[in-house]
This record gives structure tokens, C-alpha cells and sequence, in this order.
């Protein structure tokens, strides 16, 4: 699995309106968080390795309701209590 996050600015007075469609209607999604900043919402998503991220923004988050920009960020490693010693 491929994990990212999407930055995503909503319209005015649409952020928990934008973050319950993507709880509801995306199953990729691993969590939603309201945010400070430029921002409005920060979405963690997982999808396949073999997943086109650019195509799931597109038609999965992009044309939700409400949702005015986003910005993907692409995990390269998670470093977890469990995995993060003895990497370098």
C-alpha cells in the first residue's frame, strides 16, 4: 500500500461538510483532520502500490463538493516505534 496526504482548502463555510463526504464516500480514506493555515483539512489515504495517485485526486477527492484546492504530499517511509531503529 501507498500511503499520501492531501492539503485540501474548501469553499467558505464547506469544511465539515467536504470532510464528512470523504469519510463517507472514499474508501481510501485512513482519517481526516481539521487544520490551521492556508488549508482547511489534511487527508491521509492508502491505495494500492500500483494505484495512479494523481488520477485517484482527480476523480476521488478533486471533484467533491466544496473542495476548492488541494496539494498532495506522497510518502516515501514510515518510521514507526516498531520499524524506525536500525535504518541508516
Amino acid at each position: 500500500m501507498r500511503s499520501f496526504y492531501i492539503f485540501i482548502k474548501c469553499e467558505l463555510g464547506r469544511t465539515y461538510k467536504v470532510a464528512s463526504a470523504i469519510v463517507d464516500t472514499v474508501s481510501e480514506t485512513r482519517q481526516v483532520h481539521s487544520v490551521s493555515g492556508e488549508f482547511d483539512l489534511l487527508a491521509q489515504f492508502a491505495v494500492d502500490d500500483d494505484a495512479d495517485i494523481g488520477r485517484f485526486v482527480n476523480k476521488s477527492v478533486q471533484t467533491i463538493d466544496g473542495v476548492k484546492d488541494t496539494q498532495t504530499l506522497i510518502c516515501f517511509n514510515a518510521f514507526t516505534p516498531d520499524r524506525g531503529q536500525g535504518l541508516d
